[in-house]
């Protein structure tokens, strides 16, 4: 990761941008949040506004990780199917967590309104586009499920597809209502800026050094302070430093690629309806407009890795088959992101301790998950409410590392053959 400044399209657009100064000297409050993404932001405003005090440590700044380099997708829901979901955690807790997620984007744009967070919001809905006829099978799967639901879904042909994404390319896509598109850092620091003005204390540069127990509760030590709490909230998902570097997960990367602002004449078939969309392929990709009319691309793969100049290879070939008018047109900016992902595809919130918490893994999915779960945090730590997932012990991944570059590898093989063969 590095310790440099985040330096990419969301740094230099956003709306809303913030600094806090480094933690110095000691300080007492009832919660101590590690991390300053989405969910350590969100339990940080959560806690604050039931009249906890808090204070949140974020090693490098606000949105540095994850939150600063998504895609800006706000879904409902997890990428797990839910029925999958209850699969797998009984039927019971897993509906429960269907549930509690399905109102992520609910509470992601009621906290937007409420704030007027300047994090160009666009509630048009999402598409899931099928990029096969085997993909369209798995819509018509995800539809069923969310429509038993009650959620507000549609199965969209391909005509009507082509219409709304501008692509012949799909056999057709499944549109969620609920959904639809922000700018991510912006959104989590203007998150940040609304808990800072009710009294949250956050510090920047104040990274964990030391994170010990005792009777008398939690002292987590920075280069020029410390901090003493009763509970501890660790939100640092994939991007742990220090001595809160211990979330054991499977490494991926989420790439996405820039253009400049395009043309009207480019754009104007082009996502008309502001949607946000990806697709169903392995190996995904995703694409939407920002406020300013660029183009944004993304997929599965390292930019910084080995296979770096094939993703960017195969992106350009791809926007191009994808939307023919933008072929040639450069991508401008690029930058690279780090999944946290399970073994199980479900988020965990582990035990730290005796009161403390890490919630971990995505996969992707960190907006309107993140938020709902830091507000959950908050109920949990002030013992007014119940976390969407029940405790574990901290767990192990077997092979880690080694499932980290299979993924890698897969994609990097795939955007080589893409088009060639």
């Amino acid at each position: 990761m590095g310790d440099a400044a985040l330096d990419n399209l969301w740094s230099r657009t956003a709306a809303e941008r913030h600094q806090w100064s480094p933690l110095s000297g000691a300080i007492e409050v009832d919660v101590v949040v590690i991390g300053g993404g989405f969910t350590g932001v969100s339990a940080a405003y959560h806690l604050v506004a039931a009249g906890a005090s808090v204070a949140l440590l974020e090693a490098r700044s606000i949105g540095y990780g994850g939150s600063g380099r998504n895609v800006g997708l706000v879904n409902a829901g997890l990428w797990t199917p839910p029925d999958q979901v209850e699969e797998k955690l009984g039927q019971t807790a897993g509906a429960a967590l269907n549930a509690t997620l399905a109102e992520g984007p609910a509470l992601v744009f009621g906290l937007i309104e409420q704030h007027q967070i300047r994090c160009e919001a666009t509630r048009k809905g999402t598409l899931h586009c099928a990029h096969s006829a085997a993909g369209m099978r798995d819509l018509e799967n995800r539809f069923a499920q969310q429509e038993r639901r009650g959620a507000p879904v549609r199965l969209l042909d391909a005509a009507e597809t082509a219409r709304r994404t501008g692509s012949r390319a799909y056999h057709g896509a499944l549109w969620d209502a609920r959904a639809g598109t922000i700018q991510p850092l912006a959104y989590v620091q203007g998150l940040a800026r609304a808990a800072a003005a009710q009294g949250a204390a956050l510090f920047e540069r104040s990274g964990a050094l030391a994170i010990d127990e005792t009777d008398k509760g939690w002292t987590v030590r920075t280069a020029q302070g410390e901090v003493r709490a009763a509970k501890l909230i660790q939100a640092v998902n994939g991007y742990g430093t220090g001595a809160a570097d211990d979330n054991a997960v499977i490494p991926a990367h989420f790439f996405q690629l820039a253009t400049a602002p395009l043309a009207q004449d480019l754009r104007r078939d082009i996502l008309g309806g502001g949607e946000g969309c990806w697709d169903t392929a392995l190996v995904m990709s995703s694409f939407r407009l920002d406020q300013s009319g660029r183009m944004i691309f993304g997929a599965l793969g390292n930019l910084d890795g080995f296979g770096g100049a094939l993703h960017r290879g195969w992106a350009e070939r791809k926007l191009a088959k994808l939307f023919p008018q933008l072929a040639g047109i450069p991508f401008e900016q690029d930058w690279t992101g780090r999944i946290a992902m399970t073994g199980t595809y479900l988020p965990r919130v582990e035990r730290r301790g005796r009161n403390g918490i890490s919630i971990l893994g995505y996969s992707g999915r960190g907006i309107g998950p993140g938020t709902v779960f830091g507000k959950a945090a908050a109920g949990w730590a002030l013992g007014t409410g119940d976390l969407p997932l029940g405790l574990v012990d901290p767990l192990a991944e077997k092979h880690a590392s080694a499932k980290g570059l299979y993924y890698e590898l897969g994609a990097t093989l795939t955007h080589f053959a893409n088009g060639r063969f």
